[in-house]
This record gives C-alpha cells, structure tokens and sequence, in this order.
C-alpha cells in the first residue's frame, strides 16, 4: 500500500480537514497519477454534506483530476510515465453490460465504481482527487490536450462532459438554436461548447449581471429570465435547452420555450421533486430528458474537441487549506466559474 495525503470530510457536514489514508500498489493494467490539479464540483459539496443520502465517511472528494503519469503497471499499453493525464467521474464499471459495450459505462448496469463515495468491487471504499496521487486502471485515465493547461483543464472532466454529452446526443450545432439555463460552473462551459460546435446560442439567467461573461464566451443573445417580457418573447425559439440549474424553478415555463419536436435536457439535479403538467410537452411533441456525464469514448472526444478548439473552463485556483471557504462560496454561487485546487499546496501541510 502506499502512503498517500489528502483533505477528507470526516463526518456528515464536517470541515474538510487533512486525512491521510492508504492507495493500493499499482496491479498490471494501473496507472499512478501525481495529482496537480482538482476541481472543486458542486456534487462534492452534496455529497460531504451527505445532502442526497448514502455518503460513506470518511470522505476524500473530486472527481475533476488532472496530473502526470508517475508510474503504471507491467502491462499498461495506453500510457507511460511523464503523461498529462485526467480522470472524472467514475474509474471502473462491469465492462460486460449493455451500455458497457457500447462506451456509454456512466450507465452501467451493476458495476459502476465512482471515484470517490463509491467501493471497489472488492467493497474498499474509494477515495477522490483532493489528494497528493491517485491510482486508476489504465482503461478509465484519459489523455489531456497538450496545448490546455492542468488546471483550466481539471473541470473538463466533470462539467465539460456532462454539456458535451447532451449538446452531442441532441444534435447541437450549424442552424440549431441552443439555450443554457445557468450560467455557473456547468452553464459556462455549455455556451463555450454550444458556440465551438456551431450552434446558435443563448443564455437564460435570472439577472444580465453576467451578460458581458457569456457574450465572451460565445454567447450570441442573452435574457434575463426575471424580466416580465422575456417568456412570450422567446415562446417556441429552441430546438435544445440545457438546463444546468438544480434551484427550485417551473420546467412548464422553459418546456414553452422548446420548439416542435425540440428538448430541454436536465443535468442539475434539484433537491425536491418538481411538478410538471402534460400539456407543454404534448402541444408541441417537446421532450423532457435527463443527462449524466459521458462514458470513456465521449470524454475522450470532448477533450480532443477542447484541445482542438482551445476550450477550457474559466477558474479561480485555490490552496486546498481554502476548500471549506470555497465549498461556502460555491452554495453562494460566488465563483465565476469554478474552483481549481492546486495540490501542490498540500505539501505546505
């Protein structure tokens, strides 16, 4: 086993505090990765409050890793030492499923094993990227561009992927009219993604304190969803929206915002269920659907796309002896437009 260093949450609500605990010694497919960077997602914060129930404590968060190969397995082939690599969401599955198959293991049957706040199937539990190194089977590591820096890259991992994922499946891009709800950590990648991918594109958000962020993130039109007018406005406008907002709103009112045979796609996740009438989806043959993350194959190719358009999320890095103030400022929404920790910083205790 080896030694490694990290910030846990040690109980339900608890500060995050240093925590050092074990990594199994790389297997023959492993890969050990010298974690440099870690995005703070807003899942992290859920789950060391133990907000959506089940949370295994102690806590090691992150799942938006982004480091160097240090070292890997005898008969690891996709990677060597000295790799700018990235891990997300999850670092194993069952492999045999359905949607295994296809490269879609973020919907694996039985076997999903998250990166952290899940178990090995061995029941270990596992521990995420808010520590000094990580080890992952070579099968779910992914190669970063080499053009995207280490930090600006870590939130692709999470929130780049889960608006590439819906933006790709549902066809955004030349002569699509796309809305993102929200402009946050989640929303502001999904108007650079939209944008790079050619499609229309609009930002729905309660105030236009953000205008100015999203028209130069690529942002063609922006509209206040306070403003009285803004509804009847924008009536039957979109063939896509992603709704990236997990606050308590009316879905009825932005499904009339959807075109025939158009969508809006979920992927925040509120706290309460949320009523919804028949009648917006049935008038229109509109579309109500939800979206995780993207399996392997798609992440990949988000972040090849990224590399190639030169896409990464807008950061503000902090030292890990700051995640508590950052996890508050998160539930402020007081970050524009994620939150990077530079594990470097754990070396200074």
């Amino acid at each position: 086993m080896s030694k490694t260093k990290g910030y846990a949450a040690m109980t339900v609500k608890a500060p995050l505090a240093p925590y050092s605990f074990e990594r199994r010694e790389p297997r023959e497919h492993d890969v050990v990765i010298d974690i440099k960077f870690c995005g703070i997602c807003h899942s992290d914060i859920h789950q060391a409050r133990d907000e959506w129930g089940g949370s295994i404590f102690p806590m090691v968060p992150g799942h938006e890793i982004t480091g160097i190969v240090t070292a890997v397995g005898g008969k690891v082939r996709k990677y060597k030492v000295g790799d700018k690599v990235g891990v997300g969401v999850f670092v194993d599955s069952c492999r045999k499923c359905a949607q295994c198959r296809h490269g879609e293991e973020q919907y694996c049957d039985t076997g999903l094993v998250f990166t952290y706040n899940g178990r090995e199937p061995d029941g270990a539990p596992t521990f995420g990227g808010y520590s000094d190194k990580i080890v992952v089977d070579e099968n779910y590591v992914l190669r970063l561009p080499q053009n995207l820096p280490l930090d600006a890259s870590a939130p692709l991992l999470c929130a780049g992927i889960t608006l590439y994922s819906p933006l790709k499946h549902w066809g955004a891009g030349p002569g699509k009219n796309v809305a993102i709800l929200g402009l946050g950590g989640l929303g502001h990648m999904g108007v650079k993604l939209a944008h790079a991918l050619g499609a229309e594109v609009t930002v729905l958000s309660h105030s236009l304190k953000k205008q100015d962020d999203a028209k130069r993130m690529g942002a063609h039109h922006f509209y206040a969803t306070s403003s009285s007018d803004t509804f009847a406005k924008l009536r039957g406008s979109f063939d896509l929206i992603v709704n990236a907002v997990s606050a308590q709103i009316d879905w009825n009112q932005y499904l009339d915002l959807v075109k025939v045979d158009g969508a809006m796609v979920l992927v925040g996740i509120p706290d309460k269920q949320i009523p919804l009438g028949a009648v917006s989806l049935i008038s229109r043959r509109r579309s109500l659907a939800g979206s995780m993350v993207g399996g392997m194959r798609e992440t990949q190719e988000m972040l090849d796309f990224c590399g190639k358009h030169n896409v990464a999320s807008d950061i503000e890095v902090v030292p890990i002896q700051k995640v508590n103030e950052a996890y508050d400022r998160v539930v402020k929404s007081d970050v524009r437009y994620r939150f990077v920790i530079d594990l470097a910083s754990l070396k200074a205790g």
